[in-house]
C-alpha cells in the first residue's frame, strides 16, 4: 500500500490535478492578470513596461504579478535595479492564448471550431 501511495503521489492523483487546474484557473479570472501573462508570455519584462501596456497603475501591475509569483505562474530575477517577470510554463501561455482565442470568437460572433 505504501508503495501505491507513494506512486500516487509521485504522479499525483485526478483529483489534485483538478484541484491545480481550478487554482490556475482562477488566477486567469482576473482581466489584468490575463494580459499580464499574456504580455509575457512574449518575453520578459518589468513592471514598469508591463504597467505601461494594461490598464492598471505600477502599484496595482505589481500587486497583481506578487499574487502570480506565489501561485507559481510568473518567475522573477534581479536586473540591476529592476525585477523581471516571466511565464514559468508555455503550457500557461498557451492555455492564455487559448483563452482569448475563444473569447475572440465570443466577442466577434464567429462560429467555435469543432
Amino acid at each position: 500500500m505504501r508503495a501505491h501511495n507513494d506512486m500516487a503521489t509521485a504522479t499525483g492523483s485526478q483529483e489534485e490535478r483538478y484541484r491545480v487546474a481550478a487554482e490556475v484557473l482562477a488566477m486567469l479570472a482576473d482581466p489584468t492578470r490575463l494580459a499580464l501573462l499574456r504580455l509575457l508570455a512574449a518575453g520578459e519584462q518589468d513592471v514598469n513596461t508591463l504597467a505601461g501596456q494594461v490598464c492598471a497603475s505600477r502599484s496595482s501591475v505589481s500587486q497583481h504579478l506578487g499574487r502570480l509569483r506565489l501561485a507559481g505562474l510568473v518567475r522573477v530575477r534581479r536586473e540591476g535595479r529592476r525585477m523581471v517577470y516571466r511565464v514559468v510554463s508555455g503550457h500557461l501561455s498557451g492555455l492564455v492564448n487559448e483563452a482569448m482565442e475563444f473569447a475572440d470568437h465570443a466577442v466577434r460572433g464567429i462560429p467555435h471550431h469543432g
